[in-house]
């Protein structure tokens, strides 16, 4: 293909008008980036050139920008798409030299077309440049779970899951990066069908550049067997995945973080417990149905609180993990409660984040033991996992 007749084509997608354009498609598995986007910065252009694990900018005026997305097509990418006002445009280059150009018209607004939709400038470059794992990445659960097309490019009716996946390993990252390690033990308790598990092991090797070692426990056999098919297609040879219990679970490694996502009710107090045991260095939970507590409420001076069903319910969710909270800081971390998600699109918004203190001032844990136990005695409650640390034994004996 002669460069004037590419140059001649982007210049016709990059005429006034243009909104983004997506440069995919490597052309061999040597080339340095994975794709480049073009988007508006002010009065400017910026192109956007992304690795498997860094992103590099270039910002140029807009009549210097055909011929440098040009030059940086040439030989190396396959595919250009671009929108405009109304239309989307197609450059398709085989390895033969031969170019296709086609444009259609797009949607009427608000509408998509096979479920993707192009990301008008004013949003996608705000939205989604801190991403961890940026649109165009190559992470093929994504693209198994249907958020990523084979493209590259992000599935407008999955934005929510795609935004909760990254929001989980931004939460992972503001961690992951203090520890100064070049490897890492994960076990992931309640790992389900595990397309987190496979994204944080991404994140991990490919984003952090650690040494991953991570085991995804679960109690059903055909999903531990086909996690492990998955692993094995996608070549993630420091993932394993085993049928077990997690009520005396044996780690065979020294664990430095424990993940478990919406274990149900009070799987969450085991696997907080096993955590603690091992003296893990950070955990990070997403509890589900917490039963428990709703089941025991009882208050004699705030009956107010266990009158009306709904929100004894949801008292009963709250004081639950503030328990395990406070249990936490009891035992040694460093323990926040942060909102995973809006609540708007799950209830399961609370994720609980413990990183584990070289030491412990006596008044903190003083302090939260007291917390959980005024809680306990005013409402009556017997949790599972101030059960399980030996602490219900403690306070008999102080008595």
């Amino acid at each position: 293909m002669e460069y004037i007749e590419l140059l001649e084509y982007i210049e016709q997608m990059t005429a006034p008008g243009l909104k983004r354009l997506i440069i995919s498609k490597p052309a061999g598995k040597s080339e340095p980036y994975q794709k480049l986007t073009v988007e508006p910065i002010g009065q400017e252009w910026q192109i956007s050139s992304y690795t498997d694990k860094q992103v590099f900018h270039e910002n140029l005026p807009l009549e210097d920008l055909a011929r440098r997305c040009a030059e940086l097509v040439q030989g190396h990418f396959l595919q250009v798409n671009g929108w405009s006002e109304g239309w989307e445009h197609i450059l398709l280059l085989s390895k033969k030299g031969k170019c296709t150009y086609k444009r259609k018209r797009l949607p009427a607004a608000g509408e998509c077309s096979a479920g993707v939709c192009p990301a008008p400038a004013d949003s996608g470059h705000n939205r989604k440049k801190n991403y961890l794992i940026p649109e165009g990445a190559d992470v093929p659960p994504l693209v198994d779970m249907g958020i990523f097309t084979r493209e590259g490019r992000e599935v407008r009716s999955m934005y929510d899951k795609y935004r909760q996946i990254n929001r989980f390993l931004e939460v992972l990252d503001d961690e992951i990066g203090k520890l100064g390690r070049e490897s890492i033990n994960v076990i992931d308790f309640g790992c389900g069908k595990s397309y987190l598990t496979f994204v944080v092991y991404h994140y991990l090797t490919a984003v952090r550049g650690m040494k991953a070692n991570i085991i995804g426990l679960d109690l059903k056999a055909d999903v531990i067997e086909k996690c492990g098919e998955a692993a094995r297609k996608y070549g993630y040879e420091g993932l394993r995945f085993e049928l077990g219990d997690i009520n005396g679970y044996q780690a065979p490694f020294p664990v430095d973080m424990v993940i478990t996502l919406h274990a149900c009710d009070t799987a969450t107090d085991f696997a907080l417990y096993n955590a603690i045991r091992w003296g893990a260095g950070l955990i990070f939970s997403v509890p589900c149905c917490q039963h428990e507590l709703n089941g025991q409420i009882e208050s004699e001076n705030l009956a107010i609180l266990t009158r009306y069903g709904i929100l004894k319910e949801r008292f009963s969710a709250i004081a639950t993990d503030a328990i395990r909270g406070d249990l936490l800081e009891y035992c040694g971390y460093k323990t926040q409660l942060l909102e995973f998600i809006d609540f708007a699109h799950t209830p399961k918004n609370i994720l609980i984040r413990a990183v584990r203190r070289p030491t412990t001032p006596k008044e903190v844990k003083k302090r939260a033991l007291a917390e959980v136990r005024a809680l306990m005695m005013e409402f009556h409650f017997d949790p599972t996992l101030y059960r399980m640390l030996g602490l219900a034994e403690e306070g008999e004996e102080s008595q």
